[in-house]
């Protein structure tokens, strides 16, 4: 599992270390570990171009540190200095001494033979460089990145590495206000920041590495945000015993679907069959269309009330926002089984309902537009500030929440955020939440506790409708993501 803290706890946990530690001990245990990476993205460092861009904060200094031990590997390292005067004096006075230079990137003094401004040596330094180290602003930054810094981030045209966390993104939230460096990769020490793992700063970051320099035993036990790996998946998987029959696997039950959209209602049934659990149970109008698809779906008209018993509820695709969609929802969420309710069901949720009342646990999945409705904020709003927004609904309505997006976030009072690593843009078509709500209902149905069945059932959707692509990548409908579910499980066991 990826684990992510925040800033202060890092920072807390790296003040421990120091204690314990010579003087600039730290540091250099995160230069090795940058300057071991770019070497290994550069492939041969003797002869390589390498800039670096510092800023006045410990970033700078890592940077100026890996720097030098990659001159002294026989590149050509310039340093770019934003702010020279608050440069790391003893990374600077390294970088010297192993054979590289250091220019303004405010124009002035430099270690040239003078002619040009430093400015101009600076920027045409990072255009040249195979390499380029982004060690501008450190993870206690804020905002975007400024003019000065934003000139020379656009004159990169080599491989562009972050010193941990590409600058001008918020560690803390993944929020991007302003301009930020594109890495192609993000070399990050000790512990991975929550905004590494959440879009948009996520899209930022490229490829992630994560250099151990020791903080482990200074890190509290519960992280900020965390992401399942394949290993902790098939961990939480359901598996039938040899005893189970299908009631004892579990029976999820499907409210969803009407007139005039029938195929919400197969869709889900899709994703429920393919979730774990014994028996799908349908209630709603679509009947014949299900029936027609999946023959082995139970099937009733209604109410949920009579239509016999489950362990969990799916309710909302495709319902409509009619009387009858109303008391079906009232329905559902006054039994005693975890509910997941989603799509329409999400519009017909009393705004600031308390959730917590029921004896059994909820689950609300909805993507920004329909979160920024329970919210009653814009959604560009919970689009920028996903984090916060899938934290002030879990509290709200006292419900596991998964908002769906680039990267899909499930959040439950009082437990680390969670972050799915699967998803694709491919799933961004009609139809493809409706899989994902019958997947999660059945993992509910088997069991799973509704925070773990929310994360192994995006993990699982997201990796279905990237096996639906491969090799090379192209549309897919929701219809196939389903059909590659059983494929997935198997995949994620193996």
């Amino acid at each position: 599992m990826r684990i992510a803290y925040s800033v202060e706890t890092v920072r807390a946990a790296e003040r421990e270390l120091m204690a314990r530690l010579p003087e600039g001990a730290l540091m250099q245990r995160a230069a090795a570990g940058l300057a071991a990476a770019c070497a290994d993205l550069l492939g041969r460092v003797y002869g390589s171009r390498v800039a670096l861009l510092v800023g006045s904060g410990d970033n700078g200094g890592d940077a100026l540190y890996a720097g030098a031990r990659l001159a002294r590997r026989g590149a050509g390292v310039t340093a770019v200095l934003l702010n020279p005067d608050r440069a790391h004096q003893g990374g600077l006075a390294a970088l010297r001494a192993a054979g590289g230079r250091a220019v303004s990137a405010e124009g002035g003094r430099a270690d040239t033979d003078g002619g040009e401004a430093a400015a101009d040596w600076g920027e045409a330094a990072v255009a040249r460089a195979d390499l380029v180290i982004d060690g501008i602003v450190g993870i206690g930054g804020k905002g975007g990145l400024r003019p000065d810094a934003e000139r020379l981030v656009r004159a990169v045209r080599g491989i562009a590495v972050a010193v941990d966390l590409p600058s001008g993104v918020d560690a803390d939230t993944g929020e991007v206000r302003g301009s930020a460096v594109r890495a192609d990769a993000t070399i990050t020490f000790g512990a991975y920041k929550p905004g590494l793992l959440i879009d948009p700063a996520h899209t930022h970051a490229g490829a992630l590495r994560l250099i151990d320099i020791g903080l482990d035993a200074h890190l509290p036990a519960d992280p900020d945000v965390e992401a399942l790996q394949h290993e902790d998946v098939a961990a939480l998987l359901p598996r039938p015993m040899p005893e189970s029959d299908k009631y004892r696997r579990g029976v999820v039950g499907v409210v969803a679907g009407s007139a005039r959209y029938p195929g919400a209602a197969v869709l889900a049934v899709s994703g429920a069959l393919r979730g774990g659990a014994g028996a799908v149970r349908y209630v709603g109008p679509a009947a014949d269309d299900v029936i027609s698809r999946f023959p082995e779906t139970l099937v009733h008209t209604g109410p949920p009330a009579k239509a016999g018993r489950v362990q969990s509820w799916v309710v909302g695709p495709g319902l409509g926002d009619g009387a009858a969609a109303k008391h079906s929802l009232d329905d559902v969420l006054a039994s005693d089984v975890p509910v997941l309710v989603d799509a329409d069901g999400l519009h017909l949720l009393p705004t600031g309902s308390d959730l917590r009342k029921r004896e059994a646990a909820t689950v609300l999945t909805p993507h920004a537009g329909e979160a920024a409705a329970l919210l009653g904020v814009s959604r560009e709003e919970v689009e920028s500030g996903r984090l916060a927004a899938v934290r002030a609904l879990s509290e709200r309505y006292g419900a596991t929440v998964l908002l769906k997006g680039s990267t899909t976030l499930i959040a439950a009072e009082h437990q680390p955020v969670r972050v799915n690593p699967t998803g694709t843009g491919w799933l961004a078509t009609a139809g493809s939440g409706d899989v994902l709500s019958g997947l999660i209902g059945s993992l509910l149905a088997t069991g799973l506790p509704a925070r773990d069945a929310a994360s192994v059932g995006a993990y699982l959707h997201g990796l279905a409708a990237r096996r639906a692509t491969t090799p090379h990548g192209a549309p897919i409908a929701a219809y196939d993501v389903s059909t590659a579910l059983t494929d997935t499980w198997r995949d994620v066991l193996a």
